[in-house]
């Protein structure tokens, strides 16, 4: 997860030593260019986060009895598309920035994609000195670039059955802090079996249910040690919002069970470029900016899941896969009570 929030830094972070000037120059060339450009640039990464951290709310459509308890461990792979590793950098959303070739429009990485062979654009800013100006930077490029093509989430899971038929349910990831990145991850749902309330519900091996849950993530990344512009306090805060509303299907019998849904996801993701940033051209010309912009994305769509569990005793394991703007596969290690 850290090297996600650093990736979603690196249209602020030069990623590699050729294309260290790349923000200093960027930013020159205007705040909206830089927020332009990293908007498209993590806007993948961002619904890929969303996606990941709404897989695995439920393992079965069946809800036990009243005061039973389930402690379960979810590991999920977000699968990346090769429609998530570019956008279409056009220049004509941008004020200052054009390609060498004089190209209108170029797929450039995404922070999941890859640039290969590297992508340069022209930047033209405004030195008070010497009057117009430009430079040659290269794109960054994203996690492609290590064949990464997953988008990894794990937590710990629990509910709690308050009524027959009725679980409420929280997962959690503990705030954890690895050099200059912090992480933590939280989130509640409710799950009610609506086959509980017929007369005869334990005359048909299938359960019906729906699920609504919420589940919030808060990032922050410090780069202020490792970046190339100087300044203080440089750093990301990353904040996902999500909704997610879920029917599921499944077969109630006691020891293997299908189990289906079909959903839809809101929420949002703002990401706050803060700090003090000192744009120079390494000589006469400095200009001096605070808490760059921020970033807010809108994320929302349909998704679809198909699995099976075992239950053996007071253990359980379950896998499904979903499918949506990210497809998913999730693995759970269940514990009942």
């Amino acid at each position: 997860m850290k090297r996600l929030l650093l990736l979603i830094a690196l249209s602020l972070v030069a990623y590699t030593t050729n294309a260290q000037q790349n923000v200093n120059d960027l930013l020159a060339a205007g705040v909206q260019d830089a927020k332009q450009f990293t908007s498209d640039y993590i806007d993948p990464a961002s619904d890929g986060l969303a996606y990941g951290i709404n897989n695995g709310w439920f393992n079965s459509a069946e809800v036990g009895g009243q005061f039973k308890f389930q402690l379960s461990v979810i590991a999920n792979a977000n699968f990346i598309k090769d429609e998530h590793k570019t956008f279409s950098l056009n220049v004509a959303d941008y004020n200052n920035v054009r390609f060498p070739d004089g190209s209108p429009s170029i797929n450039v990485a995404t922070a999941l994609g890859h640039n290969d062979p590297d992508i340069t654009v022209i930047v033209e800013y405004d030195d008070p000195i010497f009057g117009g100006s430009e430079v040659e930077l290269i794109l960054p490029t994203g996690i492609g670039a290590e064949n990464i093509n997953i988008i990894p989430t794990a937590f710990l899971q629990g509910s709690f059955n308050i009524f027959d038929g009725t679980a409420l349910k929280a997962r959690f990831f503990p705030k954890v802090e690895s050099e200059d990145a912090e992480i933590g991850l939280y989130g509640v749902g409710i799950q009610q079996e609506f086959t509980k309330w017929l007369p005869a519900e334990s005359v048909f091996p299938v359960a019906i249910s729906g699920l609504v849950s919420y589940t919030h993530l808060d990032a922050t990344y410090d780069f202020t040690d490792t970046s190339t512009i100087d300044g203080e306090n440089q750093k990301i805060d990353k904040d996902v919002r999500t909704f997610l509303g879920q029917l599921i299907v499944g077969t109630k019998l006691k020891v293997f069970n299908f189990y289906g849904g079909i959903g839809y996801l809101a929420g949002t993701s703002n990401s706050d470029f803060l700090g003090t940033y000192r744009v120079s051209d390494g000589f006469l010309f400095s200009e001096e900016i605070t808490d760059p912009f921020s970033i807010e994305k809108d994320i929302s769509g349909i998704r679809a899941s198909v699995g099976a569990n075992v239950k053996i005793g007071f253990f359980g394991i379950n896998a499904d896969y979903t499918i949506a703007e990210f497809n998913s596969a999730s693995l759970g290690l269940n514990f009942s009570f």
